[in-house]
């Protein structure tokens, strides 16, 4: 017998986006059919992203070739690469005047470089068509292969996300094809590298609070300067279910207890993901 499904609190409705900014940018991507994980994704945060211009892009294709238990993006094999989609994303940016462009991208390990090549030419076509915008790259692991590793170390993105997702006890579990370790060695890479880096965990799957706090110690030992702390929401019934909903006085606490331990900035909330106030990450 499956388990009562939790639910969902007052704190986690959303207001619907509004605004000059988010309304210019909406008419950008539907008259030029741009795709964007905000919308893709339905993140609660569109709005306010947009409006502060900051948006977020998924490249290799929508199909990915791992099956994490959280994650609502399709697993198979996917197509082959798209080598004009860098200049693709540039075109997007550069319509929807992006100030802070965010790129993230599915798993591709059945590929020798891991998809790597594409992130290095999206990054370069970005620059050349948008000198004045920032990046920031939420990039996979690579299966933690140094050479990937270093070709993003090498064209230096403002900002290098690697998102380690949840607590060491629950990867197995949540990240069915990820090790903890291995993301904590990417992280330790990008920062030996000269990055500013970045790393994030969702709340909500079991975890407990001393796991969060070590989680914390994990991150800056690889010297990790961002971190950011969201809830959980299950995006399908075939998904993980939520095992609980974090108050935002917890997520407030984590704040503070992160701060603490010398992380630049902590973004804690209940809607907080991965590019929420990646602008401000600038600074």
């Amino acid at each position: 017998m499956s388990e009562p499904a939790v639910r969902k609190p007052k704190w986690l409705r959303v207001k619907l986006p509004t605004g000059k900014n988010y309304k210019h940018v909406r008419k950008l991507v539907s008259d030029n059919n741009l795709n964007t994980i905000c919308e893709s994704g339905n993140c609660p945060n569109m709005g306010e992203c947009w409006g502060e211009g900051t948006a977020t892009f998924m490249i290799l294709g929508n199909i990915c070739t791992r099956s994490c238990g959280f994650c609502s993006v399709a697993t198979g094999r996917p197509l082959p690469v798209d080598w004009e989609e860098p200049e693709k994303v540039a075109d997007s940016v550069r319509l929807m005047e992006v100030k802070h462009c965010v790129i993230t991208s599915v798993d591709r390990d059945e590929l020798k470089d891991g998809g790597s090549l594409v992130w290095v030419e999206t990054v370069k076509a970005v620059r050349r068509k948008s000198p004045g915008t920032t990046m920031e790259t939420l990039i996979p692991d690579f299966k933690g292969d140094e050479v990937a590793i270093q070709r993003i170390i090498d064209v230096a993105p403002e900002i290098v996300s690697h998102n380690i997702e949840t607590v060491r006890r629950l990867t197995k579990e949540v990240r069915i094809q990820a090790k903890y370790d291995r993301s904590l060695e990417v992280l330790r890479l990008l920062k030996q590298g000269g990055l500013r880096t970045k790393s994030g965990i969702m709340l909500g799957l079991g975890e407990t609070e001393q796991e969060i706090i070590q989680t914390m110690d994990d991150l800056r030992s690889v010297g990790v300067d961002i971190m950011t702390i969201g809830q959980y929401l299950q995006p399908t019934p075939k998904h993980l279910p939520v095992k609980e909903f974090i108050t935002p006085e917890q997520f407030d606490k984590l704040k503070e207890i992160g701060l603490s331990k010398g992380f630049r900035f902590v973004e804690s909330s209940p809607l907080v993901r991965s590019s929420y106030r990646a602008e401000k990450h600038m600074a």
